[in-house]
Order: structure tokens, then C-alpha cells, then sequence
């Protein structure tokens, strides 16, 4: 296998939800906000429609470290911000709406979207979700298909700090990541399996599209994949993160990971070969209870505390964050989280103050434009 010298370059997309400050519902106004989006010559920003009307997309420059990061997201979130509010709507970053119904939403008229629609019918219009990709770069198919296979292993703990969709439909669903579970209903989505060699991945990706399963691995919607317009590795098991700390945070650990697979790959360091069975049943328990029970340590192939599951991911990851200067951001973030909840925590605790999911909003909203 041949060396990959690369940067583990950063890049970020998140999903936002448009809000209308007067009913605290979704709205349908991607359309009226993308035209008064006002982007500088400079910045390689991209701000674009999603499934939903009620929703936007950012993706974020490439960056190289996590300042680049930061700055990013910020002017990302500022702009998305003063764009919607151009029109009298609120953004909020979270996995799913507390209240808003899937049955009043709209789905963005573009010839890809209604393709889904056509094929898929009640899972796209019941996609009132929000969630958080993060790319990193690797243009080697092979080497990025082998990090895959080792940072797969250590998903379910980024979904647990990210998750951040407590409440589907006015109903506290006992998940903190109902995302995940509405998620999964598509027939790719999921964790992926383990495969053994990038010509295995061909062959596979070939029999879905032989079969008419897929038109390409851009359907692919695995919690982790290879790219398919872009050189990198994306991650998309995590919730949208209602706050700039969490997203920079989450988007320092898999740089870490992926760093930290590369090297142990390079160094043909074993790894457990764990069945997709017990990788689906770490995911769902991370959804499901978030930090708050034992999540499953697919290593030793038990349950632990997800505190401290977390922090043996810390330990494993240290000498990454380290070379990169970004251990003490990283830790002290990962280090806030376990001490103030991740963001499902947070709205429920809001939602037991108040006894309104209009106040849950209110919270969202305010979050999302903390630091901008």
C-alpha cells in the first residue's frame, strides 16, 4: 500500500433549521433566504438548499486547523443569520424540530430531490432532520477505505457528545439522537459493513447500481464513507451541534481519528474485527441514551459508562490532538460536554424548566448564534 503524505485537511457542512419567530415553527423559505445571501469575493463558503424547504445547507471552506475551523463556522452561522433575518426568520441548529410535523413541509423542487421522492415516497417526506457532516482530507481510495474500517469503531462516542435531537413530533422520544432512528429507515444508511480491499468496494458499489439499489456511492449514506465528489473521508453520524464549540470539537476528534487510524495502519496495528451487528447495536445505544448509561467498548467488547468510554477515546486520540496543538481546545470541549450535557440534555432540561417546547426553540435559536 502506498504512503499518503496528506494535511488532514477540514471541511464542514451543517443543516439549519429556518424558523419563524412568530409561531416558532419550521418555514419554508430556503428559496427567500438563499437570494439575500451575501457572500464576499473572497471566501469559498457554499450556502445551498437541502431536501427541505424548511432547512439550508453550509459547507465551509477548506481548513487546516481548527481556528480555520472556528472562523469558518462562524461567518458561516453569521451569514445564514443575517440572511434569514433579511426575511424575519431565526436559524436554529438542531437534529430534529421539537414540534414541527413532517406533513406540513415542503420538499425543495430540484430534480434530485423529487428523484428521491419518487423513489423513497414516505421516508423523504417524513426527512425533517438535521445533521452534521465533517470531511477530512485523503485522496488515497485505498488507504481511505482501510481508516475507514478502524474509525468505525469509534463513531457511536462522537454521536453520543453530538446528539442533539431529544423531541419528534412534540413527543420527548426517550432517544437522544431521534435522528439517528429516522434516519436509519433508509435501506444505506447505517454504519458500514467491514470491507476487506478498495477492489471489494467496487464490486459492491457495482452490484447496487447493476441492481437499480443506487444510481451511485453518492447514495451511499453510510455513518461514514468515502467521498464521492470530493478526495476526503466523510463523517455523518453526528447531529447538527447547536453551538460553534461542539461542531469545532467533534470536527477536532475525527481529524484525531483519522490521523490516528493512518498511523496505526502504516504501523499494521491489530484491530478488532467486530460484526456490523454489535457496530449497529454501539450506534443505536448511543442514540438512544447519548452520555447518560453505558455505551458498548467494541475493543473489549463490553458496556462501560459512556464517560468513560469517552475518555479512553481521548487517551487513544492525545498523541494526534497533541502533534496538531489542539489537545487542550479539544479536551477542555470534550471535558464541558460531559459536565453540562450534550445538546439533547440541554433541551430537556429546558422543556422540564418551562413545560414548552416553544421555549426549547427559543433556547435552539439562541445558541446557534452564540459567538457569532
Amino acid at each position: 500500500m502506498s504512503s499518503f503524505s496528506g494535511l488532514w485537511t477540514m471541511g464542514v457542512e451543517e443543516e439549519y433549521q429556518i424558523i419563524d419567530p412568530l409561531t416558532l415553527n419550521l418555514a419554508a423559505d430556503a428559496p427567500r433566504i438563499l437570494s439575500n445571501v451575501a457572500l464576499p469575493l473572497t471566501t469559498t463558503l457554499q450556502v445551498q438548499p437541502e431536501m427541505q424547504c424548511g432547512q439550508v445547507e453550509i459547507a465551509t471552506p477548506v481548513c487546516y486547523d481548527l481556528t480555520e475551523v472556528r472562523n469558518a463556522l462562524t461567518q458561516a452561522r453569521q451569514t445564514i443569520i443575517e440572511a434569514a433575518s433579511k426575511v424575519n426568520r431565526w436559524i436554529a441548529a438542531a437534529g430534529t424540530h421539537p414540534f414541527a410535523h413532517w406533513q406540513e413541509q415542503h420538499i425543495t423542487a430540484s430534480e434530485r430531490y423529487q428523484k428521491m421522492v419518487n423513489s423513497y415516497q414516505q421516508l423523504a417526506y417524513e426527512q425533517v432532520i438535521f445533521g452534521c457532516h465533517v470531511h477530512i482530507g485523503c485522496g488515497e481510495r485505498e488507504i481511505a477505505l482501510q481508516i475507514i474500517n478502524r474509525a468505525r469503531l469509534w463513531l457511536a462516542p462522537l454521536l453520543a457528545l453530538s446528539a442533539n435531537s431529544p423531541f419528534w413530533l412534540q413527543d420527548n422520544t426517550g432517544y437522544d439522537s431521534f435522528r439517528t432512528e429516522v434516519w436509519w429507515r433508509w435501506p444505506t444508511a447505517g454504519p458500514p459493513p467491514y470491507i476487506a480491499s478498495l477492489a471489494d468496494y467496487d464490486k459492491l458499489l457495482q452490484m447496487l447500481v447493476n441492481t437499480e439499489s443506487i444510481v451511485d456511492s453518492s447514495h451511499l449514506y453510510w455513518d461514514i464513507r468515502i467521498s464521492e465528489n470530493l478526495p476526503t473521508i466523510e463523517f455523518r453520524v453526528m447531529d447538527a451541534c447547536m453551538t460553534i464549540d461542539e461542531t469545532v470539537m467533534i470536527t477536532g476528534l475525527i481529524r484525531a481519528l483519522v490521523q490516528t487510524c493512518y498511523e496505526q495502519l502504516q504501523q499494521e496495528r491489530a484491530y478488532p474485527a467486530i460484526p456490523l451487528e454489535l457496530l449497529r447495536m454501539a450506534h443505536w445505544r448511543a442514540a438512544r441514551y447519548g452520555l447518560h448509561a453505558n455505551l458498548i467498548d467494541l475493543y473489549n467488547e463490553k458496556t462501560v459508562p459512556a464517560q468513560k468510554l469517552i475518555k479512553q477515546m481521548l487517551a487513544f486520540l492525545r498523541p494526534a490532538l497533541e502533534s496538531t496543538n489542539s489537545w487542550h481546545e479539544v479536551s477542555a470541549l470534550v471535558n464541558a460536554t460531559l459536565h453540562n450535557g450534550n445538546g439533547a440534555t440541554r433541551q430537556r432540561a429546558i422543556y422540564h424548566h418551562t413545560n414548552s417546547h416553544a421555549a426549547v426553540v427559543d433556547f435552539i435559536v439562541a445558541e446557534t448564534a452564540r459567538g457569532t
